[in-house]
C-alpha cells in the first residue's frame, strides 16, 4: 500500500480492528489482503464501502457478528455458523470476504447443503452477495449466473427428483406412482396358478391358435400382460434415462441404491426379449433363467419410490438414517441375549442327557430360533421347552426380551416425532409455494 499510515484500521459494521501493513499483506481473507496492493484511493473503494485517509480506516458495511466468527477462523482455523443467523446469510458474508464452503467445518457444510437443497439452490447466484463481477471471476467463487441450458437442466432435475417443486412435477410423480402400482399388481397376478398356466400355454401360441382355438382367451390375457408390462418398463426406462442425463453428478446418481435397483429390475425384461427374439426359451437357460427371475422380482423394491410422495415413508426412512446407532445397539442387545439363551436352552433341553432330550433343541442354532421368537413375543408354538429348567429359562427369555427391545425404543420414537414434524413443515412450505405458483 503506497499511501496512509503504518497502522490500518478495518471498520466492519461499527467494530474496529487495527492491523499493521505486514499483517494486511498476508491476511487470510482475500478481500483484506488485496488492500495492500491498492495504489490509489479509487482502487481501495472498489474493495470497501468508504475510506478515511487521515485515520487510514477502511469501512465495510457488513454483518459485524458474522465477521467476528470469520476472525475466529483466521485465528483458530475453524469456521462455524453464527448461532441465530441464517446459513445462507452467513455464507453470503463468507463469499464477500473471499471464503468458500470448503472452509466450513463438516457439520456446518452439511447444514449449508441441506439449506440450499431445501430452497432449490445449487449456488448463490440468486442472492445478493455484494461481490463485483471482476472479483468473482478472479476469485473463482461459485457466484455465477446460470446459462439457459443450465437453467433448463435444473428445471428438469427438479421436475423428476422433487415432486413438490411444481404442478407439472406433481403430475409427473402421480403418473409414476400409477405405473409403479400397475407394475406391482401385474407382478403379483403373474404368480397366480391360472396366470402361470396361461403363460405356459403361450409358449406355443402359434400352434395353439392353429390347432386349439379354445385357448385364445388365455393367449389374449397373456398378450395383455406383456403389453402392460412393456408400457411400464418403457416408462421406467425413459424416466431413469432422463434422470441420469439431468443429474448434477452422474457418479452420485449411479451410487444411489434405488437407482441401482431400477437398472437391475429393468435389465431382465430386455434380456428376456432379446433371448425370445433369438429363439432361446427362458426355461432352457438353467441357472441364468433363475437369476433373471430373481432380478425381475426385485421390481418389488420399486415400491420404495413411493417414499418420494408419501410423508409417512419419508419419515420412516429419515428416522432409520438418524437412528442407525440405536438400531445397531438394539441388534447387539438381541444377538448377545440370543447367544446366551440359545446355549443355555440347548444345554437344558438336550445337552444334559437326563432322559428327556428335546430334539427341537439338538443344536444351538436350532435353539436360537426359539430364542428369537420368544424374545419378540411371537411364539409360533412349533418349538417349546419341555423340561422345568427350560420353561424357567423361557420365562426369563420373554421378560428380558421385552426389556431389551424397549430400551432403545424411546430414542427412536423421539427421533421419529422430530423427523415427522420437520418433513411436515417442509411439505407445508412446498404447498404454499405451489399455491402461489398456481395463483400467478
Amino acid at each position: 500500500m503506497k499511501f496512509g499510515k503504518s497502522i490500518c484500521v478495518l471498520n466492519v459494521g461499527g467494530t474496529r480492528y487495527a492491523f499493521t501493513r505486514e499483517v494486511i499483506r498476508d491476511f487470510p481473507l482475500r478481500r483484506v489482503s488485496r488492500l495492500h496492493a491498492c495504489a490509489t484511493e479509487k482502487e481501495v473503494l472498489e474493495l470497501c464501502d468508504d475510506y478515511d485517509r487521515e485515520r487510514n480506516e477502511f469501512f465495510f458495511d457488513r454483518h459485524a457478528q458474522a465477521f467476528v466468527f470469520i476472525m475466529l477462523y483466521v485465528r483458530s482455523g475453524k469456521l462455524r455458523f453464527v448461532p441465530g443467523v441464517c446459513e445462507l446469510s452467513f455464507y453470503t458474508e463468507m463469499l464477500y470476504w473471499g471464503l468458500e464452503s470448503v472452509h466450513l467445518d463438516s457439520c456446518c457444510q452439511k447444514r449449508l447443503d441441506d439449506r440450499m437443497s431445501e430452497i432449490g439452490l445449487d449456488t448463490l447466484s440468486e442472492l445478493d452477495v455484494g461481490v463485483s463481477g471482476d472479483e468473482s471471476q478472479s476469485s473463482g467463487s461459485p457466484v455465477r449466473r446460470l446459462t439457459g441450458r443450465a437453467k433448463w437442466l435444473e428445471t428438469m432435475r427438479k421436475t423428476f427428483e422433487e415432486p413438490n417443486s411444481s404442478v407439472f412435477a406433481q403430475l409427473l410423480a402421480s403418473v409414476s406412482v400409477i405405473f409403479v402400482l400397475v407394475s406391482m399388481i401385474m407382478m403379483c397376478a403373474s404368480t397366480l396358478p391360472d396366470w402361470d398356466t396361461a403363460k405356459r400355454n403361450t409358449v406355443e401360441e402359434h400352434r395353439l391358435i392353429r390347432d386349439r382355438l379354445h385357448h385364445i382367451p388365455d393367449i389374449v390375457r397373456e398378450r395383455s400382460q406383456w403389453t402392460v408390462e412393456a408400457v411400464c418398463i418403457g416408462w421406467f426406462t425413459a424416466e431413469c434415462i432422463v434422470r441420469f442425463l439431468v443429474a448434477k453428478s452422474k457418479w452420485d446418481f449411479i451410487r444411489r441404491p434405488l437407482n441401482v435397483i431400477d437398472v437391475i429390475s429393468i435389465t431382465p425384461y430386455y434380456v428376456t426379449m432379446a433371448l425370445a427374439q433369438a429363439g432361446v426359451p427362458g426355461a432352457g437357460l438353467g441357472v441364468a433363467g433363475v437369476v433373471l427371475r430373481v432380478l425381475r422380482m426385485m421390481r418389488v423394491f420399486w415400491l420404495m419410490k413411493l417414499a418420494r410422495h408419501f410423508l409417512g415413508l419419508q419419515t420412516l426412512g429419515l428416522t432409520l438414517t438418524r437412528c442407525y446407532r440405536e438400531m445397531v445397539m438394539l441388534m447387539v442387545f438381541v444377538f448377545v441375549a440370543m447367544a446366551i439363551y440359545s446355549a443355555l436352552a440347548q444345554l437344558l433341553e438336550y445337552g444334559l442327557d437326563l432322559g428327556t432330550q428335546n430334539p427341537d433343541y439338538a443344536s444351538i442354532p436350532a435353539a436360537a430360533w426359539w430364542v428369537i421368537i420368544s424374545m419378540t413375543t411371537v411364539g409360533y408354538g412349533d418349538v417349546y421347552p419341555v423340561t422345568v429348567g427350560g420353561r424357567v429359562l423361557g420365562g426369563m427369555c420373554v421378560v428380558s426380551g421385552i426389556v431389551l427391545l424397549a430400551l432403545p425404543i424411546t430414542f427412536i420414537y423421539h427421533s421419529f416425532v422430530q423427523c415427522y414434524h420437520e418433513l411436515k413443515l417442509r411439505s407445508a412450505r412446498y404447498t404454499r409455494s405451489l399455491s402461489v405458483e398456481m395463483l400467478q
